[in-house]
């Protein structure tokens, strides 16, 4: 049976009996979360701070925009930390070891700067490990089903 959207909003509010992995997926969100907010309400300081050039207004803005989804991908991990989404870890591993593959190649063809590059590499890298490591630590300690 499906939870209702009461007991959805308790479980954001309350995570009862949230896995290791669950958490780390959680943490990340917390991360992107803030990195989106920050791009969305500072974005001069956001982008001296990864070591873009002054922002023009209209390029300000602009940041602004991209802060918005960063910042909704980041609500997204967070909720599906907090609800104990094994589904959405899983998908989540999918998708960040192919962020510095991504970034990579940005950075070849000089459309974002080498400090950036490296820091959502290291950022996506490192949480994606910590993910998966925690993830098979769960997965080798859990029995498995009887048949």
């Amino acid at each position: 049976m499906l939870p209702s959207l009461a007991e959805m909003f308790k479980r954001l509010l309350q995570a009862p009996e949230q896995t290791r992995t669950a958490r780390t997926i959680e943490v990340f969100g917390w991360i992107i979360l803030l990195e989106g907010s920050v791009m969305l309400l500072a974005p001069h300081q956001a982008a001296a701070l990864i070591q873009l050039p002054a922002l023009n207004a209209q390029a300000a803005n602009y940041f602004r925009i991209l802060g918005l989804p960063i910042g909704g991908l980041g609500m997204l991990y967070v909720a599906s930390g907090r609800l104990n989404s094994s589904r959405f870890a899983f998908a989540s591993l999918l998708d960040r070891p192919l962020v510095p593959l991504v970034m990579l190649v940005l950075w070849w063809h000089g459309i974002i700067p080498g400090a950036l590059a490296l820091m959502f590499s290291i950022q996506d890298a490192g949480s994606f490990l910590w993910t998966l490591l925690t993830w098979r630590a769960e997965r080798s300690a859990t029995p498995p089903p009887s048949s």
